[in-house]
């Protein structure tokens, strides 16, 4: 163990405060008269970027709320272990993942990247992803503390929020993965209840350090530090990026007027060097590299054990022999396989559903029709495209081979940025047939867009305030082209480089290209014919990247363009139809009682298509149960939207399935697979429940039983997750699920701390939150009394 006192003691107070503030955009600097080498962090959580934005390829998982989907810790710590091997296969420390806020409104921009609604299945999830990530010496920053569950104003809206609703909710999974060891805590841009998480001492010092007894260091979000002494106050210990930050020479001068005490920065230095001894970055401790399992296998087991067969009337799994299938939809193509924002990866490929199914079903006739685009951002133009980066004087800088003509660089750039003044994008593009194709500028700024000889001089300004808003989620301007078929055309896209933020490289912008537009109806009427021809329907629907993503909140649940009216005309036209939901959070499905399946895929990642390929065929089961209420109507905005800089939770305790559990599309838990099971007793001691259950049907099964509490107090909702087990059993075999119930499942937080309050609970054990097989009775005086329900069925 390496003397943390002794180190300190050796350091001047320049040099302690220098080692709490970014040396670039991902690193804290070293300080080799210590041994404590560069500590680099890295964005998560569904792999390891490194430090270029546009860097090496990396392993693309699903999305977080896919990995809950799998109600499976096990998996979740098997993908900690394997991301902290591709961490310091990339030199990287610290993992800025997992997400845990919770999904508080359906509306959440960026709820893809968290878990849950639920603080215990998040929580559990979460804990298990974080000692998987720190099982390989690599530490896991958790985030984002706290109360940051909506994108709307996101860096500077102040929650309210009742003292029970924090505590039970939004605290929560936190406090499970703080206890369970987490080694670095990510302090959110927001506010909560006056002040902002860098700054909020009530949560950061009392609570985090204090109540629960937190020893690792928290890490701002990025440029979120506003204040250097009410940071410094307020419990934060590190201020990213750097080396531009409100704390340096500031802080310095703030410890030497006494307003700052000096044992506060000394705390704070305590706890980067244990987060740098955990993570191998101090001397004389190296990380040893850990095993782990196949990238590409781990990333097929989770896409296909998250999805969610949400309604089946017998058409899946598909049957052997069937000869024509008709896929439809521009996600089966073009598949939406990871959330927007920081979350993003380069992945060394990705398998698409139409790629997954032809492979699958090599003797099947598989028709492919778009039908209407849903985005209404055009795609980068591909093919053999040059990014050049130019001096002031025109001299080339850097260059670069693109596959498709979009640039993005958050935190760094291929050059010096003081000598960047041009950026040129320039390839060929090639019309497949006759009529006005579409080429266009994405991005901010000023810009140049050549084609052929016409040359546009466009003006793009964003309509957020949000900075990723305005790099993820551009402006862009279309300008028509008439070409013939075949016909190559030479285009080129230029813009300035312009410094945003001083120490903050930034640059973000497409060229796009895409064939003449055509009326939604003739689109569809495409879709129908093929579905008409053909055996089976697979059509595959989804989000896009500007409804869904970090840095906004949806306006709608309802599914972007005329994707309602594909699915219902295929359904009408083909009774064997399977819609194929490509979203991260829920969505309105208005047609799901018309078609014949309903399965929900998530953002699936690189091996999507071989996932969902084997679900569809029965290689394997859709093991997924849904971690968040899917609704039958759409969410009020004013859930998401603050005013006056306000944002109030004035639903308190009752989000999601708390509200209701049974007015919705699809519950809590919902989830079908290729077997049914019945569960047959349940016998408990305690607060230990044993559970037995049989698999009646013709495979083999994986079946999550799910336990919930409700009470006679009415203080509170009407029925709360308490726990859950997989079982697994081969067809006429029994199982048995051991579910041991915290205490803390049974308590509520009041002025006097947590209690349990005197009551007479009901267990609920079965299928959902609204499908209960099995119900307990616990009374304070008589014991338990156990109930055998019949199970409610659903397609």
């Amino acid at each position: 163990m390496v003397d943390v006192e002794a180190l300190l003691g050796k350091l001047d107070l320049e040099t302690k405060v220098r080692m709490l503030s970014g040396a670039d955009m991902w690193s804290l600097p070293e300080i080799p008269e210590i041994g404590l080498r560069r500590l680099v962090m890295s964005d998560g959580p569904i792999g390891v970027r490194g430090e270029a934005w546009d860097g090496e390829p990396s392993t693309t998982l699903p999305n977080p709320t896919a990995l809950a989907a799998t109600w499976d810790p096990a998996l979740a710590h098997r993908v900690g272990r394997l991301l902290a091997a591709e961490a310091l296969a990339k030199g990287v420390h610290v993992l800025l993942a997992p997400t845990v806020n919770l999904h508080r409104s359906p509306l959440g921009g960026r709820h893809f990247e968290c878990y849950s609604e639920d603080p215990l299945l998040t929580g559990e999830i979460g804990a298990a992803f974080v000692t998987g990530v720190q099982s390989g010496r690599v530490a896991a920053a958790v985030k984002h503390f706290v109360a940051n569950d909506s994108e709307t104003e996101r860096m500077t809206y102040d929650v309210r929020v009742s003292d029970r609703a924090l505590r039970e909710l939004y605290l929560a999974p936190f406090e499970r993965i703080v206890r369970a060891g987490a080694w670095a805590v990510m302090a959110s841009y927001n506010g909560v209840r006056g002040a902002t998480l860098t700054e909020n001492a009530p949560l950061l010092r009392d609570i985090l350090k204090g109540e629960w007894g937190f020893d690792g260091a928290v890490v701002s979000d990025w440029l979120a530090t506003r204040d250097t002494v009410r940071a410094a106050l307020g419990g934060l210990d590190i201020a990213m990026p750097g080396p531009h930050t409100v704390w340096g020479p500031a802080l310095v001068a703030a410890v030497r007027d006494g307003r700052v005490p000096e044992s506060t920065v000394d705390d704070s230095v305590r706890r980067v060097l244990r987060l740098a001894e955990r993570a191998g970055a101090l001397t004389p401790h190296q990380p040893e590299p850990i095993s782990a399992e196949q990238p590409a296998a781990l990333a097929r087991e989770v896409a296909a054990r998250s999805f969610v067969l949400m309604r089946n009337t017998g058409v899946l799994p598909i049957a052997t022999g069937t000869s024509r299938i008709a896929v439809i939809g521009v996600p089966a193509a073009h598949p939406r396989f990871q959330g927007g924002g920081s979350a993003q990866l380069t992945p060394p490929y990705v398998v698409t559903p139409l790629d997954g199914l032809r492979a699958a079903l090599p003797q099947a006739d598989i028709q492919y029709v778009p039908g209407p685009d849903p985005s209404r951002a055009l795609p980068p133009a591909t093919g053999e495209f040059i990014v050049r980066y130019l001096a002031a004087d025109g001299t080339e800088l850097h260059r670069a081979s693109l596959l498709e003509a979009s640039v993005l660089h958050i935190g760094d750039l291929p050059v010096e940025s003081a000598k960047l003044a041009k950026v040129v994008v320039s390839g060929t593009v090639r019309a497949e047939m006759a009529g006005q194709w579409r080429v266009c500028a994405r991005g901010v700024g000023q810009y140049r867009l050549t084609v052929g000889e016409d040359v546009h001089d466009l003006t793009l300004t964003p309509t957020g305030g949000d900075l990723v808003e305005a790099f993820l989620l551009p402006p862009q301007e279309v300008v028509a082209v008439e070409l013939t078929a075949r016909q190559s055309v030479p285009v080129e896209l230029e813009t300035d480089y312009v410094e945003l933020m001083p120490g903050f490289p930034a640059l973000a912008f497409t060229l796009g290209f895409a064939s003449p537009e055509r009326p939604d109806d003739e689109l569809i009427a495409d879709a129908v014919a093929a579905a008409s021809a053909a055996d089976v329907a697979i059509v595959v629907v989804g989000t896009t990247a500007e409804n869904e993503s970090e840095g906004i909140d949806r306006a709608t649940i309802t599914l972007p363009g005329a994707q309602d009216a594909l699915v219902a005309a295929v359904a009408a036209a083909n009774p064997r139809t399977v819609a194929v939901v490509n979203a991260g959070a829920p969505v309105l499905v208005p047609w799901a009682d018309d078609v014949a399946a309903v399965l929900l895929s998530w953002f699936g990642g690189q091996e999507f298509g071989n996932a969902l390929a084997d679900t569809l065929t029965g290689a394997v089961e859709p093991g997924g149960r849904l971690p968040t209420t899917w609704p039958s109507a759409d969410a009020d905005p004013a859930v998401v939207t603050p005013v006056d800089g306000r944002l109030q939770y004035t639903e308190d305790l009752a989000i999601g399935y708390r509200a209701d559990p049974t007015a919705v599309a699809f519950p809590f838990g919902h989830g079908l697979g290729y077997t049914t099971w019945s569960y047959l007793d349940a016998h408990a001691e305690g607060d230990t429940f044993t559970v037995r259950l049989r698999n009646d049907g013709d495979r083999p099964g994986r079946e999550i039983v799910q336990v919930y509490l409700s009470a006679d107090s009415g203080d509170g909702p009407t029925r709360w997750l308490a726990g859950f087990a997989a079982v697994t059993a081969e067809p006429g075999q029994t199982a048995t699920a051991t579910i041991e119930l915290p205490e803390r499942a049974f308590q509520i937080w009041t002025d006097a701390g947590w209690t349990r309050p005197e009551a007479t609970y009901t267990v609920h054990i079965g299928h959902s939150v609204a499908d209960s097989r099995v119900t307990v009775g616990l009374s304070p005086d008589e014991g338990s009394e156990v109930r055998v329900g019949e199970p409610k069925a659903r397609e």
